[in-house]
């Protein structure tokens, strides 16, 4: 006997116009704007890590959360995309939500503790076209991140200067998404088809896993995703790695940077004990010890992203 489902048609969806947001593209940095200078020699570290790799045809990868978007920093990564510095962006479902937001009616966010409590959270009519777009992708076999990006940018979406997906897919740079069923607020939408989700995703996990692969002498920057981030970067680096083995092919010499909230202590290059609760931050095991132990070097920045992608931007491209 199969066990009972929820019955989505009765979900009432409304209009996005009817929405409080928190967020508008009025609280979009622009890139002239004065912000808090962060002189630290690591982070110059990394930008010539970035600079190098560029000039050398090597990959910058940049997995990130949505909270990049959240805090208005859309315009610096567009910056980067455009001038052919990043060369892939993977990130979560909720990505593809407030920047396909932000290009259609120039807002996003909603406040989770208001809308939770009558049940109107993440029910939102528009939102749900993130869903359309995985649907086409399945279709037609392509990833999920392109099927977005393709549909800011030839859709009418009025603020499709903002997308990031918009602009990656117009400068023929993969953003893949990599979604887990349930985590995002358009499964939550009666078009939601976790079938096409599922196959739109995981074609962008190997897409990935493909950058991963050449990521030798390459960067791999990790933005405010403390799961998503290590977790798909270190499958794709093992499968990358397999097959490099028979190859006689070594991906070990490349750079990583954590950008995050959580303060840990000067020794982060070491793995931090079972005993201790730190040892389940996966970027710091994952990414910082674990995946450079063979010859690559890692970094940490304890800061706000507005202050870390602003100053690492700046030094990049000046």
């Amino acid at each position: 006997m199969a066990y009972p489902v929820f019955d989505r048609s009765q979900l009432r969806l409304l209009p996005l116009a009817q929405r409080q947001h928190d967020m508008t593209r009025e609280d979009i940095y622009q890139l002239d704007d004065p912000f808090e200078p962060l002189d630290d020699e690591d982070l110059k570290t990394v930008a010539d890590r970035v600079i190098s790799a560029h000039k050398e045809g090597k990959p910058v990868l940049l997995m990130m959360g949505a909270h990049v978007i959240k805090v208005g920093l859309s315009r610096f990564v567009i910056d980067l995309l455009q001038r052919g510095i990043i060369t892939h962006i993977g990130a979560n479902g909720a990505v593809a939500i407030h920047d396909s937001e932000l290009a259609l009616v120039g807002a996003t966010t909603e406040g989770v503790a208001h809308y939770i409590s009558n049940g109107q959270f993440g029910l939102w009519q528009e939102t749900g076209m993130v869903n359309e777009f995985a649907r086409q992708a399945a279709a037609e076999n392509i990833g999920f991140g392109e099927a977005v990006g393709r549909g800011i940018l030839e859709g009418d979406f009025p603020h499709k200067d903002i997308s990031i997906l918009a602009t990656a897919y117009q400068q023929q740079v993969p953003v893949t998404l990599h979604v887990g069923i349930g985590y995002d607020i358009v499964h939550e939408h009666p078009n939601c088809d976790g079938a096409a989700i599922g196959a739109a995703s995981y074609r962008d996990f190997l897409t990935l896993t493909h950058t991963v692969s050449q990521l030798e002498g390459g960067v791999m920057l990790n933005f405010g995703t403390a799961v998503m981030g290590p977790e798909i970067y270190l499958k794709a680096l093992a499968m990358a790695r397999n097959v490099a083995h028979q190859q006689g092919r070594e991906i070990c010499h490349f750079t990583t940077a954590v950008f995050d909230l959580i303060p840990l202590p000067d020794n982060y290059h070491q793995e931090a004990p079972k005993t201790n609760p730190f040892y389940y931050f996966r970027p710091w095991k994952t990414i910082l010890v674990r995946t450079v132990a063979d010859g690559g070097e890692s970094f940490y920045f304890n800061a706000d992203h507005r202050v870390t992608f602003r100053n690492l931007h700046r030094l990049i491209v000046t």
